[in-house]
């Protein structure tokens, strides 16, 4: 059997980015609007801090409003609520996203239900997952929704009578896929560590989501011949690779033992370079979307 078909993010997202980018020109032409996205850092975690300026530089790229407040890790949970408060208030920003983690002492549920759900474009307050659960329309989590794209592009679009199962039951990734599939008519299966026989669930599926956050789970004979999977786990390791261990080589990998994966599978994501591009993306296009609608 040949290799499975890699689904490369890098290009779908700049495709995706493409469209977002002539979306805010046509916004801004038609309405006056600049969408304005919003991004708030608590404290100093190094890859927040990357994720926070590829966010910013990104979104300055494609023609948007973009404003970034760090704020130092001490910082009180009521004075990080009154800065969400002040973005809620601010008629030109459209999306807000507080970067998570945030320190211990915050609490990420009362950060995310206080960001107004018509700006919340990492689309993680209460009513925008209600909003998913109902079938409505609303701001959904950029990496399931990204997910989907993928899984578009690999099955040209159809969906329907598909068997999904999805390793992991998080509401930033397993929920929410879990929705946006069965909202594609697929026939869903929601799988975690308390599953009995996990890989014969898993050989069932046409489509299977890892996102499961343990090291290379998923291994090859647990894959039916010819599935699609979407592996959103991502690892630093150690190299296998006698020398490159010896050296301290890190490696990144995902939930899915790739090598074995992809004699199996019709087609699958990479780790790194399959599901990463289509977070930053599919937020972009959430910020178009939430100033589309509250400029309407």
């Amino acid at each position: 059997m040949a290799e499975a078909k890699r689904i490369e993010g890098a290009p779908i997202a700049e495709r995706l980015v493409a469209r977002v980018a002539e979306g805010v020109a046509e916004l801004k032409r038609t309405r006056g609007v600049t969408p304005g996205l919003a991004v708030v850092l608590v404290g100093e975690d190094p890859a927040s801090q990357i994720y926070v300026a590829s966010k910013g530089e990104q979104s300055r790229a494609i023609g948007m409003h973009s404003v970034t407040i760090r704020l130092p890790a001490e910082t009180t949970e009521a004075a990080l609520l009154a800065e969400v408060a002040a973005l809620n208030a601010d008629p030109a920003i459209h999306g807000i996203l507080v970067q998570f983690p945030v320190p211990a002492h915050i609490d990420q549920l009362t950060i995310q239900d206080a960001t107004h759900p018509d700006k919340d474009v990492d689309g993680l307050n209460v009513i925008n997952i209600g909003r998913l659960a109902a079938g409505q329309h609303g701001l959904f989590p950029c990496t399931p929704v990204g997910c989907m794209v993928l899984i578009e592009e690999a099955l040209g679009g159809e969906l329907r009578g598909k068997r999904a199962v999805v390793v992991g039951r998080s509401n930033l990734v397993g929920k929410p896929i879990a929705q946006l599939l069965l909202r594609a008519d697929c026939t869903v299966t929601i799988c975690h560590s308390k599953t009995v026989d996990l890989p014969q669930v898993t050989r069932q599926a046409d489509i299977l989501v890892a996102a499961v956050g343990q090291v290379e789970m998923i291994r090859g004979d647990w894959i039916k011949p010819g599935a699609v999977v979407i592996d959103v786990g991502i690892h630093r390791i150690l190299s296998r690779m006698p020398k490159a261990r010896a050296a301290g080589k890190m490696v990144v990998v995902g939930d899915v033992a790739f090598r074995e994966a992809v004699q199996v599978a019709g087609a699958i994501t990479p780790v790194p370079r399959g599901v990463g591009p289509m977070t930053v993306a599919c937020l972009l296009a959430n910020t178009l979307t939430a100033a589309e609608r509250l400029s309407a």
